[in-house]
Parts: structure tokens; sequence; C-alpha cells
């Protein structure tokens, strides 16, 4: 080379050294990229399917602009008088309207998911009785030896109908099968049995020593047993096969009919093979995922418990016939060998539900190299292992710990995503604020969750008269809600938050056993002989949901998990491992059963150096019947090598290997006996979830103290210094940080109550502008007094008048009726001048109802959604004079009383027309209204502040 070759190359060589060893001394303050799954999406209902090209064009036009990652494709019920739009489902021209969506998301950037059906569950017209969803009935005789039975062995159905919209029908009105009946978008049948007799399944005759013989085939068609009894004394069990009845909810148009059965891998593969007709020639390679809703079946009368090859399943998954039990299975009297029966049955069906459905399911999306996303809960099976087979767990609910049951399947397991339908339900219709909807996907955030779906957003075309078509259950997430301008302000906090929530892994400490077998364990209840698992719903009064709810409360961080996933756990000394991440402990919470499997690998733990928690007391039996003696003296012989030695603690710990077993019926002493570390930010209302990337620790903290929150906080995790990012404003800055005589951690945190935010930990110098914390003021705020300028600047009925208010006021309580029943935006002008010079300035507006875009002298300042509704003014956005403008938007409820006190139908819709949340707003006919309602505040009602900010 030339010498000035040489020299070019060493500066080169230099540059790129230094500024690998600057990257490794110093942080940087970044936000993460985003991207179309970091944006919240939406459950976009298609009502009875009556889209077309332009319409679609325009609302995910609208959707996209108010930052909307994607899509969930939901076929569902139709509009009244809409009829001769309806397009049937999958049907070749409801496959055009998919195509045409396929190309518009991706020309928009809209990501598109797609239930596999319309409304929930499975089902639809071309499910037969044969696929459907069955239940078992049975019935007793007696025989004494040398007599014949003189009755036919019959069992006739009790006929009955339900309907979703509580509308009273005859079955005897219906045909059978129900497909057969014309308008089932207005029937609205949600469950239906005919009076017919069910067929038999099993005859079995159970001598004096309990030993069944099957007399099945003995039986002719008229229902007449060919059969003599031997001598001594039988017991004849009769076992029929129901048809459950149950119809597929809210279902669109072509989408109506039995609900299949989710026991039979040929009921699944006969119903996705309608989807691989309907798709042949098309290209659906654009969807994203494939979506399954709730299972509930259980919520119709009686449960689905049943399928024609039960019999054979269990006997080949638990080694032994159950037909040689029948009495003691269908026993009342709750003995140990009927429960241990009734335990094997309902692991069975937990198994078939997760071999023959979701994994055949999920088998099947992945030939259209699509993921599935499934909501697991309600089902009646261990819901961990369902999420833990699906690629996106999916959540919903307001309860943290029900919240958590799908995240924890995800973080076990290196899932990216953990999914929620959110703020379903969060208030009746049009009382649900955004402020409100925040406060919900935080405790999304909290428990896990990292990807949220609205609940939910309807197509409307562009000419439907206002409100459009709505949801029945829902926050009304459509261009026709006055806070549609706002809501791109919400889901750029989202986006902000998803994309930190989607980096790294989860960094929670304790993986708490699901004690399934203690619930499966246990009696028949009312609602039948499955029990459906819903989070910790039904566990009332256990150890586990009391311990479960204190580690919540007192700030350490856990996730559940099934003996399944135990299974694939490995272990070092300090940390066990999973697919997704390392824990430093499992928690057994007094749990009674223990399958020998799992105390097995949890004793292989504990030898490679894991440390196991015990509460109380350790299991003292193996569930079930299978093997149960051979099984439980294993399970002692594994018990005993545990010798317990008294702690000065409090504790018991037995080593075992190179870990260890603690016990003890004080829950912090058993926490700190695992080295477990908690967030004491919890003691001041802060909760906190972590995730970990690298040496760097990201926290999502929410403020539900209900009060400002400006002081220091420590942060269990190993850092030097850290970052704050604003998600709602889109600012960050290099916190203010400190050593506690600890050692630990200390950052300055402000937050006023239910804000959030990200703090970023590095074990490095960060580099960047410090954080702009709020600095105190002994000020006193400066009231922005009228006269105020208010103009009406969109919604409707029509737009009131202006006027001019020397003082703020709800313009519902301006003379004129205009004025009560508008919904809309309405903008409040004023000029002030300058206050006293000062950095920085506060602005509060005081009451707002609901939401508020500020503007200063021209230059937009922020959108505030609320609660608090305060906004940072720097000294330079400050003139002489200023002229601020406030646009207020307010709820539709306004507008909707006015068209309910008029009579004015707006809820045009089948199936059900149009639900209420709450008891006090239902009308004489059981449907919601705000007849009784009085206009809701709205607008800017102040008082409007400007308060000076020392430097």
């Amino acid at each position: 080379m030339k010498p000035n070759r040489i020299t070019a190359c060493t500066k080169l060589v230099v540059t790129i050294v230094f500024f690998a060893i600057q990257t490794s001394l110093f942080a940087q303050l970044q936000w993460p990229a985003v991207t179309p799954t970091s944006k919240p999406w939406t459950r976009w209902w298609w009502q009875g399917s009556s889209v077309n090209e332009k319409d679609l064009t325009a609302a995910m036009l609208q959707y996209q602009q108010a930052g909307l990652g994607g899509l969930e494709l939901t076929p569902i019920y139709g509009v009244q008088g809409q009829e001769k739009n309806f397009i049937d489902f999958l049907s070749p021209r409801w496959m055009q309207m998919l195509d045409y969506t396929l190309k518009e998301g991706k020309r928009l950037g809209l990501g598109i998911d797609m239930a596999t059906g319309t409304g929930w569950p499975f089902g639809g017209p071309w499910i037969t009785d044969k696929e459907s969803s069955k239940y078992v009935a049975y019935k007793n005789y007696t025989l004494n030896g040398g007599e014949k039975l003189n009755q036919k062995i019959e069992y006739i159905q009790e006929p009955f109908v339900r309907t979703a919209n509580g509308k009273s029908l005859s079955v005897d009105a219906l045909k059978d099968p129900v497909n057969a009946n014309a308008n089932l978008q207005a029937l609205a049948i949600d469950q239906v049995r005919f009076k017919k007799p069910l067929p038999l399944q099993l005859l079995m005759a159970y001598d004096e020593n309990g030993k069944g013989t099957d007399i099945t085939s003995l039986v002719d068609a008229n229902g007449n047993l060919n059969w003599t009894a031997p001598a001594g004394k039988y017991n004849l069990y009769a076992l029929f096969l129901g048809w459950h009845g149950k119809m597929v909810e809210r279902a669109a148009p072509g989408g109506e009919g039995n609900v299949i059965d989710h026991f039979d891998e040929n009921a699944i593969q006969h119903y996705l093979a309608y989807f691989d007709k309907a798709f042949a020639g098309h290209d659906v390679s654009g969807i994203n995922s494939f979506f399954n809703d709730s299972y509930e079946v259980d919520d119709a009368r009686g449960q689905g418990d049943w399928t024609p090859a039960f019999f054979a399943e269990f006997k080949k998954r638990r080694g032994y016939d159950l037909k040689q039990f029948l009495p003691q299975f269908f026993s009342t009297n709750n003995d140990a060998t009927h429960l241990r029966l009734l335990y094997d049955y309902r692991l069975t069906i937990s198994e078939l539900l997760l071999e023959h459905f979701t994994v055949k399911w999920k088998e099947w999306a992945a030939k259209k190299g699509a993921t599935i996303r499934n909501q697991s809960h309600g089902s009646p099976a261990n819901i961990l292992d369902l999420y833990g087979t699906i690629d996106i767990p999916e959540t919903e609910g307001l309860e943290l710990l029900r919240i958590k049951f799908a995240p924890s399947a995800s973080n076990i397991l290196g899932k990216k995503y953990a999914s929620a339908e959110a703020a379903t339900w969060l208030k009746d219709h049009f009382q649900a604020s955004l402020s409100d909807v925040k406060k919900s996907l935080d405790r999304y955030f909290l428990g896990g969750v990292n990807h949220v779906f609205y609940h939910g957003t309807n197509y409307s075309p562009q000419n439907a008269v206002w409100p459009g078509w709505q949801f029945y259950a829902a926050v009304e997430f459509n261009p026709s809600n006055p806070f549609w301008g706002h809501f791109k302000t919400l889901n750029q906090y989202v986006t902000r938050a998803q994309s930190f929530l989607q980096q790294g892994v989860i960094d929670n400490d304790v993986l708490v056993y699901f004690p399934i077998h203690d619930k499966d364990m246990e009696p028949i209840s009312r609602r039948g002989m499955l029990h459906h698992y819903d989070g910790v719903e039904g566990f009332d009064g256990t150890d586990f949901k009391h311990l479960s709810e204190e580690m919540l409360k007192e700030g350490y961080a856990f996730d559940f998990i099934s003996d399944k996933q135990v299974q694939q756990l490995k272990a070092t000394p300090g940390a066990i491992q999973t697919g997704g991440t390392n824990y430093q402990t499992i928690l057994l919470s007094n749990n009674q059963y223990i399958p020998l499997e799992t105390m097995k690998k949890l004793m292989q733990l504990s030898a490679d150096g894991a440390t196991i928690l015990v509460y109380k007391q350790l299991p003292s039996s193996v569930p079930g019947l299978a093997k149960l003696d051979e099984n439980n003296a294993a399970l002692k012989a594994l018990q005993a090598q545990l010798v317990f030695q008294s702690q000065a603690n409090g504790t018991s710990v037995a080593n075992i290997g190179k870990g260890k077993w603690v016990l003890t019926n004080d829950m912090e002493a058993l926490l700190q006996g695992g080295a477990v570390r908690k967030e004491t930010m919890y003691s001041k209302g802060l909760q906190c979830i972590r995730r970990k990337q690298g040496n760097s620790t990201t926290y999502f903290i929410a403020n539900w103290s209900g009060n400002a929150i400006d002081e220091w906080i420590t942060l269990s995790t190993k850092a030097t210094a850290a970052a704050i990012y604003n998600l709602y404003f889109g600012t960050t800055g290099v916190a203010e940080t400190r050593t506690n005589s600890k050692g630990e951690l200390e950052i300055r945190l402000q937050l006023k109550p239910d804000e959030s935010c990200v703090v970023k930990t590095a074990t490095q110098k960060i580099t960047g502008n410090a954080y702009a914390y709020t600095p105190a003021t002994k000020a006193t705020p400066q009231t922005l007094e009228g006269p105020w300028q208010l103009k009406f600047v969109s919604g409707g009925p029509t737009l009131p008048a202006s006027k001019t208010l020397n003082s703020l006021q709800s313009w519902t309580e301006l003379p004129g009726n205009e004025y009560q029943i508008f919904s809309g935006t309405a903008q409040y002008t004023i000029q002030f001048k300058k206050p006293t010079n000062a950095g920085a300035y506060w602005l509060d507006l005081g009451k707002v109802q609901e939401s508020a875009e500020v503007i200063l002298n021209g230059k937009k300042l922020a959108v505030l959604i609320g609660p608090a509704y305060g906004v940072r003014i720097n000294a330079a956005d400050l003139k002489p004079t200023n002229i601020l403008q406030i646009n207020v938007a307010n709820s539709m409820a306004n507008r909707i009383i006015d068209l309910d006190k008029r009579g004015v139908k707006w809820k045009t819709f089948y199936n059900i027309n149009f639900a209420a949340h709450d008891a006090e707003n239902r009308g004489s006919d059981g449907l919601f209204t705000t007849e009784k309602w009085q206009p809701r505040a709205s607008g800017l009602l102040g008082p409007v502040t400007i308060t000076t900010l020392n430097k």
C-alpha cells in the first residue's frame, strides 16, 4: 500500500476500536424501533360480513391514521335492514373481501389476523350431529338372576331452546337439524335440544362383586335387551351419547350452527377442511395469526363432557378400563375411589382438548404459514398447558392474577408475545373514557401482556347514520366516538410501552406450581363433572390464591407453571432454567396432591442446584386411581429423602445434592429462605414488571397509590445507572441516581396518580440529557380568567352556537337543548399575558370531560386524556401575549340519550340488541337504554391555571 492509504486505514481502525470502546463504556438513550406489532391492534367485527371494497379502504385508512398496527377480522351477527348486503361466511364473495382486505392491509402496513370461525366457539352449518359437542347421560337398572329386563333401554332427550336475545321460542316450532331453519340471524339460537332418543353407547352389567360385563351388543334396534341375568344380583348401567346443542354464539350469516366436539380429532379436522375448501385458489399468506375466542361451551345448559371415543382414549392414557368402574364413577357419595376416578376422567378430557383440538388447529395454521392466538381460559383443562402450546396466548379480564396465566406460559416457554382482549366492558356503553382504557391497559402490562387487542372496533359504512354499527360488549373504539380524534395519543402511549415490553425476556423470580390436581380431586359441582379453569377462579380459600395475592401485594415477581412445563426445566446452583429465561425457585403452596413424575423432577432439579419452597407441608398423595398404591409408595420414598433441619429464621431446610428444600408456614420467611428479592416500591403504592436484556433491566412502573410520587425508589437489580422514559409524552433522560447503604441503586422518580413510565437500567454510564424532572415550586398558580371563546367544531347532531364564557362550566349547563344533546369536540380559546419569567411553567386544565388537545400560539403541546390534565410549557413557547386553544371531546353519551328519549331506533342489530352491562341501564325489554340518564358533564370545567417552575 501507499503511505497515505496506510495512514487512512490506520485511522479507520482506530476510529472503529474507539467507537467500540465507547459503546462498551457508555449506554445510550434510545427508544426501541416501532413495528406494526408494537402498536395496539383491535378486534374488527364484520357485522353480517356486510362489507364492500370502498368502505373497507376508508375504514382501514382511518384505523391506520389513528395509530393502530393491525386488525383481527371476526365476522359477527348482522344489522337489521342490511340483509341484502349479508355475505355468507367463506362464500366466494366473502373470500373476495378477505383477499381485498389482505391486499389493503399490506398496502397500509396493517397486520391482519383472522378468527377461525364466526362468533365463538368453533362451529357452523357444516357441523353435523356427528361432529358436534356431546354430553353423556345414563340410566340405572337392577336385575336378579333369571330375570329379563321388561323395559326398553332408551333415553329420550329433554327438549329445550335458549336464545341469545332472550326472546321466547318454542322448540316445537324449529326444524331438526337446526340449520334447516330460515332466518337464523333473527332466531339467535344459543342452544337447542330436540326431543328424540339418544343413541346407546354402552350397557354394562355388574355382579355382586363389582365385575362388569359389556352386554351392549345384546340390545336390538328397538332398545330391547335380549339377556337373562345369571344367578345373583346385577346392576346395569346404560350410557347414552347426547347432543349438547350448543350453537355458535353471535354467529355471522353462514356461520350459524353446531359447536364442534373439542375432544374429537375428527371433528376439528372436518371443521378445518371447510376452510381449506374455501381457501383453495386464494393467497391467504397475509394472515398473520388465526384466532379462537375462549372455550365458552360451559356457559350453556349442561356441559359438553363426552366424546364417542372416550372409553378407548381413557384406557390408553390411564392404563385401566373405566367401563369396569361405572357404579363408582357415577356414585354420589364422594368416596375416595369416586374422586380418583373423577380425577382420571378430568385428566383425560384435559389431554384430549390439548391434543385433539389445540395441537391439531396449530398444525393446520402452521401449514398456511400462520401462527395461532387463543384464549384458553374457561377450558376444562390445564390452561397453562393449552397456553403453552399456542403461539400467542391471549388473556382478558380485569383481575391481575387471572391476567398472569397467559403471559406465564409465554415467559416460561420463550414466546415473544402474550396478548389480551383489552377494554371489554370497562363500564356500560358510552361511559368509558380514554383514561379508563389507559389504566386498564397498564394492568395488562403489569401482568405480562405485551400485545393488546382492543375490544373492539366495528366495521361501519361511511354513510351509516350516527352512531353507526355497534357491538354489544365494548368500549366503542370507532370513528363515531368523539374521542377518536384523541385516540392516536393513547395508541402512541401503548406503542411506546409495548416496544419495550416486547424486548428481552421476563425477569421474574418465582415459579408458582399450579395446583390443578387438588381442584380436579374435588367432587362434582353444580356445573357438572368438569371444572373449567379461568385463572384463580375456583381457588378461593386456598393457600395457592392467598400466597399469589400476597406476593403481588408485597412486590415479589412470579409466574405460574404446570407439571408439563416443570418437566422441561433444568437447574444449576442459583438458577432454574426454562425455555424462555431463568428463575430463582419453585413454590409449592400447601398442595395436597402431586403426580409422581412431578415430584421426581423436583427432586432432580434440587439435586442439580434448585431451591424448592414448600408452604406449610409437602403433598400427601398422588392424584387419580391409576397405579395408586405403587405411585404413592414411590412418592413417600422420595419424600423420605427430605430430612428437614430447623433454622434460626423459622424455616426448615433439607439439603439435596447442590440444592435444597425450604419449608415453613411463614410466606416472608419462605421467600427469604429462597433468597427471593422483592421490589420495595410496592410499599409506596407503585407496581412494576421487569424484563432483562443483556446487562440491562427494563422496568414498567405504574403509580396506583392514588397520590403523586416524588421519591427515591430502590430497584432490585444490579445496575449503576438508569434512564427514565416518559411513555405518554415521549420524552426521556438520564435519571438522578444514588447508591444506598446496601449498595443498591436508587433513582428519583416522579409519577402522578395512574401515571406510568419505563425505567431502563445499565451497568455503565448512560450518555444523554438529564431527565427533565418537574422542579419544586412555591409559586401560586395563576388562574386564567375569562372571557373564554367557546366554538363547537365537530360532532352532532348539530353544531351549537358559539358562546363567550366569563367562567368555565359544562357546556350542558348552557341554555338550550342543543348543548345538552351534543357529542363531539368544542374549542376553548383565551388570551393571557406571560407570567413572571421562569425557566418553565406548568399548565393545569383542572377538570376535563373527557379529553383535550392543548395548542399554544399555534403550536400543539399535547393531547391529554387524563386522569391528570397538565402539561409543561417551556419558556421559549411563551410570548408577552399568548393565545391558548383547548379542544375538548366529550363522550357519545349525550347524543345517545337524546336518541333514546326521542325513541329513535339506533339499536338495529340481530342476535343481541343491545345488552347492558349494568342492571340499572336495562329498560322494560331487558336491553340497554339511556332513557333515565341525565346529560353527562362535558367540556372544559377548569379551573385552568399556570404556575411558574423553579429552574
